[in-house]
């Protein structure tokens, strides 16, 4: 009999099991097929809104920021794109800009630089760069500067969260995240990403004592691995010890990519989860 998620122990996994635990695309066959629908369908939306796009927040090449806006002087929700840290871009993340569009709400998708061109210290430092430049921008183009809610997929959940220290922002939607680096460190992923203990813990948001008081929402696909499933489940217990505001769900029968689609849908749960956190922000 299979132990449940909640009472997996990575420590005690084997090299192979641990590295296959966190391995998604093995996980989803179709994954590949399934981004490239992404590719797609986001090409057609960023040529539709294309006024503000490849907005450059820092010096290096991926500190670009598109500003897809639908109504004047309405919130904005800031993207973070997934791939583990080290593979993936923006571009390909525009599709799920079409949910919360369709209620008013503008949609701004960041780049940053990939490890192992940048350290995870690096990435987080210019995801909160990237919001000082969105939210002094945002009056210019159009946005309230006043609501902006960070939100984010795989390693786009992780950097939401470390996002909600940021003084601009109001609340978080965190998908399918990271959020104990340890794991990730004794993985297959660090040869690109290169934690020590000392990086990891500092990044780790389940290792820190408390954490921002801001409305924070977490999503994780009832289909997905295992060990991302206790990632999420294990997060909202912490942010629940320390008293902050939290909602936690598992989206029934999603996988890592296929929960996704509910952030595309204008009706789909991630998306309906947003419009509430603007609602109490």
């Amino acid at each position: 009999m299979t132990a449940p998620f909640y009472e997996l122990d990575w420590r005690t996994m084997s090299q192979q099991d641990l590295d296959l635990g966190l391995n998604n695309g093995v996980a989803v066959p179709a994954s590949a097929d399934i981004v490239a629908g992404w590719d797609s369908r986001s090409a057609e939306l960023r040529a539709r809104y294309s006024g503000h796009l490849d907005l450059r927040y820092g010096p290096r090449e991926r500190n670009r920021i598109d500003f897809l806006k639908c109504t004047d002087g309405a919130p904005t929700l800031l993207f973070i794109h997934g791939g583990y840290w080290q593979t993936r871009a923006k571009e390909t993340f525009a599709v799920f800009a079409g949910g919360p569009m369709a209620h008013g709400i503008n949609v701004a998708l960041i780049g940053y630089t990939l490890a192992p061109d940048a350290t995870l210290d690096e990435i987080v430092a210019e995801i909160h760069r990237g919001l000082d430049f969105l939210a002094a921008q945002l009056p210019d183009l159009g946005g309230d500067p006043d609501r902006i809610v960070a939100s984010g997929w795989s390693a786009g959940g992780h950097l939401t969260s470390m996002a909600l220290s940021h003084p601009s922002v109001k609340a978080g939607m965190a998908i399918s995240g990271i959020y104990d680096l340890e794991p990730i460190r004794h993985s297959y992923l660090n040869v690109k990403l290169g934690l020590d203990e000392a990086v990891s813990r500092r990044n780790s948001p389940m290792m820190q004592s408390g954490g921002a008081l801001k409305p924070l929402s977490l999503v994780v696909g009832s289909a997905e691995l295992p060990l991302l499933r206790k990632q999420t489940a294990d997060f909202a217990g912490h942010r629940a010890k320390y008293g902050l505001p939290l909602t936690y769900e598992e989206i029934p029968g999603a996988n890592h990519f296929s929960i996704m689609d509910e952030l595309m849908s204008p009706t789909g749960r991630i998306t309906t989860l947003v419009r509430q956190l603007f609602e109490r922000s």
